[in-house]
């Protein structure tokens, strides 16, 4: 797989392409039915695959105080579209120049220049060009013009509509069983371990800590049980069930970060500082609370891990 970040890396002698186009954040059950059909419009066309999103976010750069939490960077994105049957990713940068676009400079621009499109598939509902005056109809009338073939895909999930909003609600909520439900799979976030204040070593619960990234979506503040994948490091590739707090630990003053720490059960020799690691969420133990004495946190703290071995190994 390819991830281009401009029109310009776009090789010249690509070829036809079929093309899917959206932000694709988080790549959920609705986006990847999606890029199911365009994968079949692909394979019937016999050419490759190509998925264009945007980076930025639109509404980072069109209303950056209403920016949605990001669900996905683009690596991890072009990753969950090449497991969903995507050949290539086309990263374009947004700015306000791009929003100036009209729907017929994207479509010149983008679709028949840079990607030479046969076949471009997109949800019912898409959007693009300046104010989004571009929508299906205009697709399809391009299309007849360019000498593509435009196609919709109906919306999917029901009764709720799968959406990256509606994952974030659910995260916002605790929700991450209903999250992973909309995702097809666990809501994860990744990032490499720090060393923190060691006070969960001192407490006898060693924590692998991971900064929550700026305007990255998580869970609700508490306590979840889940899994702990390593990354990189010795252990690259092992899985542990773990134990895991969301939130800036509010029974020890003075802590402000968000901080994503994983007690791995029944694991003291695992060396996780500087190990890049994906922390999955499988289901919410209890929200964040303070507590009065470190005898209460720690009595609290056990219940955590036992809830959670029950929760993941029965």
């Amino acid at each position: 797989m390819h991830i281009w970040r401009s029109l310009g890396e776009v090789p010249a002698d690509l070829g036809r392409t079929a093309v899917t186009i959206g932000n694709f954040d988080g790549v959920h059950r609705g986006h990847r039915a999606v890029v199911s059909r365009a994968r079949a419009l692909a394979d019937e066309a016999g050419v490759p695959l190509v998925a264009v999103t945007f980076d930025p976010h639109p509404m980072a750069v069109l209303r950056p105080e209403h920016a949605p939490s990001t669900l996905s960077t683009i690596p991890e994105r072009a990753e969950l579209l090449a497991e969903a049957g995507v050949d290539h990713v086309l990263a374009l940068p947004f700015d306000r120049a791009m929003a100036a676009w009209t729907p017929d400079e994207f479509v010149q621009w983008v679709l028949v220049d840079a990607l030479g499109a046969a076949v471009v598939a997109v949800g019912s509902n898409f959007r693009y060009g300046s104010r989004a005056a571009g929508d299906l109809a205009h697709l399809t009338a391009a299309g007849e013009t360019h000498d593509f073939t435009a196609v919709g895909v109906p919306l999917d999930g029901g009764p709720q509509v799968w959406s990256s909003t509606y994952v974030r609600t659910c995260l916002a909520a605790g929700d991450v069983a209903g999250a992973a439900e909309a995702l097809g799979r666990p809501f994860s976030v990744r990032g490499v371990v720090e060393r923190g204040d060691q006070r969960g070593r001192e407490l006898g619960y060693p924590t692998a800590n991971v900064p929550v990234r700026p305007a990255a979506a998580s869970p609700a503040d508490g306590v979840y049980a889940g899994w702990l994948t390593c990354l990189s490091g010795a252990d690259a590739g092992s899985r542990h069930p773990a134990a895991i707090s969301v939130g800036t630990n509010p029974t020890f003053d003075g802590e402000r970060e968000r901080r994503v720490e994983s007690y791995v059960l029944d694991r003291t020799d695992l060396e996780l500082y500087g190990v890049e690691v994906e922390v999955a969420f499988v289901e919410r133990v209890r929200g964040m609370a303070r507590f009065d004495s470190v005898g209460q946190l720690l009595e609290a703290m056990a219940g955590d891990v036992a809830r959670t071995r029950e929760i993941l190994l029965g």
